[in-house]
């Protein structure tokens, strides 16, 4: 078996106490990547900032840590995770439990800092096991001692100030069941807050909003907004101009049971079924046929409103949506890890969360978005229609970046637990648009020649560059983005296209030294790298603490690959991270490193 040289888990040991975070000038704006996210919300740009204490990051290596149980006979997940939290000094009154989940040998769970029976909204902990080993601990947990802690009581309603709240949010209250916690404050106190979900369906804006349980102020909010026989494009395709196909029996029924428009005991014959439903407008298209087969070809010399483009996005958006749906279950998003569906058919997780996705939607123009809300509650994507040519396009017949919008659905549930609240930091935020770029980027590559990637180029008419600022590439003459780039990137797209291309670069260092699968949508197990990739970024995404880095994030990939693979890619990965300035040194500062891992 391969582990962690003892200098690497030293090393990251040490940069986890370095890069602490101090809130104070003269530090440069950059430094509050990792714990804050300022938005500019509604109309009037309400500027409202919110804070997550920043996590730490302990990996154990394939070794890992025992710890002895206090259960009689195999101790559960649960009580494992709290036996764990004993150890480190936080007795089980001081933590709550928030979720979790059993894969293979992969078990993960998810707790929350508690005072006085009272769940800390952003004081997070995960806990990593290999089997019955410990394997890694992150943890935003907080020191109470000195903190100024609010009355655990209320003494404003949530009720009382509603109206107010849903004015600044531009919003209504959604009828999802508000919870009472506390939230750390980055001066050091705890509020006592209402967690209360405002939603503005006609723009798509989607809140959780923590409202002050003694002042009535909104202090914080969760945003769950991410922005940008059928004939539709297969997955493999990138837009309209690649040409659509007649593609007949498409569903994986491993990964969908009952097929595509399974909705309870009945089939439907629209573009709804057990993953997604799929609309325009307020309503779902129906299609009369002998069966559940949808034939409309687009015609892009038309208007996207045309009725039988509309009919054509629509076929194309169910396809996607089924056929990422699919090929993200066989990598591991699946009922028990939060995935989105309206039958869960027994295997765990919230049921009656399918993906409510509408296309040529009347509320944006060259954009989409997804909205990802909790486990249990719909997953919405928003698909506009651009209008930087004449005629419109729709970008629904953008495969990429309805890939990207879907991926955030998947990249939201996995970090965290299914909570929705751990990518809300500006670093992890733009992590998550890099995860989408990258989704899009691994489903378009066709060989063992990793190609540029650009983004969008159809709907924008601009196939050289598209929506981002330089196509994906492992050629720093196409592509110059290095970790040291985040100094001057303060959007999350910015950040994003920096994550991407250092993620392009590590699938194209694996592909290169294990070559391709093209079975890869439904052979997970297969050892090319393509597939390799695939499995690593999913296996991250749990493994990764809440709010993560750029060097927590690159660490939760050796740990996924520790577990997975018995260490068998660490070098590979690790360096191709190295060769965009994630090296062994970078501690969050921002400042290149190329330096490779010790051993390799």
């Amino acid at each position: 078996m391969v582990a962690f040289s003892k200098s690497f888990i030293s090393f990251i040991t040490a940069a986890i106490l370095a890069t602490s975070y101090v809130e104070a000038a003269p530090f440069p704006e950059y430094t509050r990547h990792a714990t804050h996210m300022t938005r500019y919300i509604g109309k009037r740009a309400l500027k409202l900032e919110s804070y997550h204490p920043k996590s730490s990051f302990n990996v154990f290596g394939e070794d890992g840590v025992t710890i002895k149980s206090r259960s009689v006979g195999p101790a559960s997940l649960r009580d494992s995770a709290f036996d764990y939290l004993n150890t480190q000094g936080i007795s089980s009154d001081k933590a709550a439990w928030g979720s979790g989940f059993t894969s293979g040998s992969t078990r993960v769970a998810y707790m929350k800092q508690a005072i006085n029976g009272v769940p800390l909204a952003n004081a997070v902990a995960s806990i990593g096991f290999n089997d019955d080993k410990v394997v890694s601990y992150s943890t935003s947990f907080i020191d109470i001692k000195s903190a100024k802690i609010a009355p655990s009581t209320p003494t404003v309603s949530w009720r009382s100030v509603l109206p107010r709240v849903e004015t600044i949010l531009e919003g209504t209250y959604n009828g999802w069941n508000t919870t009472l916690e506390y939230l750390a404050q980055s001066d050091g106190s705890v509020s006592l807050v209402h967690v209360v979900q405002i939603q503005n369906e006609d723009t798509g804006a989607w809140y959780e909003a923590y409202i002050d349980a003694h002042s009535g102020e909104l202090v914080s909010v969760t945003d769950f907004v991410s922005d940008a026989s059928y004939v539709a494009l297969p997955l493999t395709k990138q837009s309209f101009l690649d040409g659509q196909e007649l593609l007949e029996n498409p569903e994986d029924l491993g990964a969908s049971p009952f097929g595509w428009h399974s909705i309870g005991f009945a089939n439907s014959t629209s573009t709804s079924g057990n993953n997604v439903i799929v609309f325009k407008g307020d309503r779902v298209q129906r299609q009369t046929s002998a069966g559940p087969s949808f034939f409309s070809f687009y015609n892009d010399t038309f208007d996207p409103s045309l009725p039988a483009n509309a009919v054509a996005a629509q076929t194309n958006a169910f396809f996607v949506a089924n056929a990422v749906h699919d090929f993200a279950y066989r990598y591991g998003f699946t009922e028990e890890k939060f995935n989105f569906q309206l039958n869960n058919f027994g295997k765990g997780g919230k049921e009656n969360d399918r993906v409510l996705l509408s296309v040529q939607d009347a509320s944006g123009k060259n954009n989409a978005n997804f909205a990802t809300p909790p486990d249990g509650q719909n997953g919405v994507c928003r698909m506009f229609t651009w209008d930087v040519v004449s005629p419109e396009r729709d970008g629904s017949l953008q495969n990429d970046i309805l890939i990207h919008e879907l991926a955030h659905g998947i990249t939201t549930r996995l970090t965290g637990g299914g909570t929705a609240r751990c990518l809300q930091t500006l670093e992890s935020g733009g992590m998550g648009e890099g995860w989408g770029d990258a989704m899009a980027d691994w489903m378009l590559q066709t060989s063992e020649k990793t190609v540029d990637m650009v983004m969008g180029g159809y709907v924008t008419n601009s196939l050289r560059r598209g929506i981002r600022t330089a196509p994906y590439s492992v050629d720093k003459n196409v592509n110059s983005l290095t970790y040291s780039a985040l100094k001057v990137r303060n959007q999350v797209h910015e950040i994003g296209e920096v994550w991407a291309n250092m993620l392009h670069n590590v699938y194209a260092a694996l592909v290169d030294k294990h070559g391709f699968a093209a079975d890869k949508l439904t052979n997970a197990d297969a050892p090319e790298g393509n597939v390799v990739f695939m499995r690593l970024y999913m296996d991250a995404l749990s493994l990764q603490p809440c709010n993560p880095t750029f060097v927590s994030a690159r660490d939760a990939w050796i740990l996924a690959d520790t577990i997975r693979y018995n260490g068998a890619h660490k070098c590979t990965v690790f360096n191709a991270f190295a060769s965009r300035g994630l090296g062994l040194q970078a501690d969050g500062s921002f400042e290149d490193d190329f330096t490779p891992l010790v051993g390799c």
